[in-house]
């Protein structure tokens, strides 16, 4: 699996010349996630042409926010929008990490860290956006744990899809996914999903 291409291009922020500004050298770091394949796809043979980006993924992830936030009036929903934003920014340095990959979840954590840091630190917010994936992280709100959900949903969702395409099996994703759903709300779309087997 050495030899997957991972990526459509390289990171866009070597274009660019001294002197730009924080916001569009931020911008040219984290444009890099409508490049980097969600690896983990790849991994499991879908072709490059169809495999979604992680900046997919985090669009879907933001679409569900938006689409159940309404059903847990006790949640901010700008910080799970934030959140569902964040939550992979670190990968547009390290790239999408999966098993495959071999690298103990500390480790992972530590470069993603890094990245956030190098991304978002230069930024007048920044500080603000930097405790905001750590919070995502550590899973230390409700917020957090409702996206995280949202995550494991997301996968359960995209794997849904790829395996109506007839491009995977989706099983593992599945029980992946599913294990992390404990909301009712998710536990029941999971459900659905299932149905649709």
């Amino acid at each position: 699996m050495n030899d997957l291409k991972t990526e459509k291009a390289s990171i866009p922020i070597d274009l660019l010349s001294e002197g730009a500004s924080p916001l569009i050298s931020t911008w040219f770091e984290l444009v890099h996630l409508k490049q980097l394949f969600r690896k983990g796809w790849l991994e499991r043979g879908i072709p490059e042409q169809r495999c979604e980006s992680v900046a997919e993924h985090t669009f879907g992830n933001v679409m569900l926010c938006v689409l159940l936030a309404d059903q847990f009036p006790e949640l901010d929903g700008e910080k799970v929008l934030r959140l569902a934003v964040l939550h992979d920014i670190g990968e547009a340095y390290v790239g999408d990490i999966t098993p495959q990959d071999r690298v103990d979840s500390e480790e992972k954590s530590k470069r993603e860290s890094e990245a956030v840091e190098k991304i978002l630190s230069k930024l007048p917010n920044g500080e603000r956006l930097i405790n905001d994936w750590h919070e995502y992280e550590r899973q230390s709100s409700p917020e957090a744990q409702f996206v995280k959900q949202i995550d494991r949903l997301e996968l359960a969702m995209q794997a849904s899809v790829y395996k109506k395409q007839g491009l995977v099996d989706s099983e593992d994703f599945m029980a992946s996914a599913e294990r992390g759903l404990k909301a009712p709300t998710m536990v029941e779309i999971m459900a659905g999903l299932r149905a649709l087997e």
